[in-house]
This record gives structure tokens, C-alpha cells and sequence, in this order.
């Protein structure tokens, strides 16, 4: 029986779209802050928040883990710098923001980025 797969196509087959994401979601970690068509950032956004829910363990069995679904560089990242920074945060790591129409082809566009701050510096702010 057929049944509907989890998730969007991005127009391209299983081992390419996920090659994509893994892409995707290093340069997330690295730069913090990347500019994309709305559809591959929606797509990517869980993905990068199961990267650092996964960080914030600080186990060995976790470092492996992420070394094998992204770039050793920001695997390290990961572990050393982004799981510390959210570990008061229980969840909702990433930001969306919508942008208009690409020029060439008109598809929408949007910035996927990193949450700067943390729920306790929140809090305090309010």
C-alpha cells in the first residue's frame, strides 16, 4: 500500500534531498544566518532543531551522532558552543523570516536563522 512520504520533494529524489539538508543545515551552524527559498527553509528548520536538542546532551554517543549527519567543523560547533548556549531553552532554536519574491524565478524567499538569545535572557528583558 502506498502511503505519502514525510515532508517535501524540493524536486528531487531521496539521497539528493537529503545531501541538500545536511548542506543546508552546516551552514545554518556555521554562519548562524542563511538566505533560501522558503520551502528548503521549513524543510531544514526541524532538522537543525533535532541537531541541537541532540547537542545539548554532551555524551560521546551524541558526538558521534552529529558528526554523521553534519561537517566535523560544525559538529564541533554544535557541541561545544550552540548546545551550551541553548540549554535553558526547550526548544525553538531557529527563526523563519519571509522575504519577498526572487527576481529571476519568483519563488519565495526567507532567511533562516539562529535564535541570539536564550529563555533566561528573555525573561529578565520583560
Amino acid at each position: 500500500m502506498n502511503r505519502r512520504g514525510k515532508g517535501r520533494q524540493l524536486s528531487l529524489k531521496k539521497d539528493q534531498r537529503n545531501a541538500l539538508l545536511k548542506i543546508l543545515a552546516g551552514n545554518v551552524i556555521l554562519k548562524e544566518r542563511i538566505k533560501t527559498t522558503k520551502a528548503k527553509a521549513k524543510e531544514v528548520a526541524p532538522f537543525i532543531e533535532k541537531l541541537i536538542t541532540r547537542a545539548k546532551k554532551q555524551d560521546l554517543n551524541s558526538r558521534r551522532i552529529l558528526r554523521s549527519l553534519v561537517s566535523e567543523k560544525a559538529a564541533t560547533k554544535l557541541f561545544k558552543e550552540l548546545g551550551p548556549r541553548y540549554l535553558q531553552r526547550k526548544g525553538g532554536y531557529t527563526r523563519i523570516i519571509k522575504l519577498g519574491p526572487r527576481f529571476s524565478d519568483s519563488s519565495q524567499m526567507a532567511i533562516l536563522e539562529l535564535v541570539k538569545e536564550s529563555n533566561t535572557n528573555a525573561k529578565e528583558n520583560s
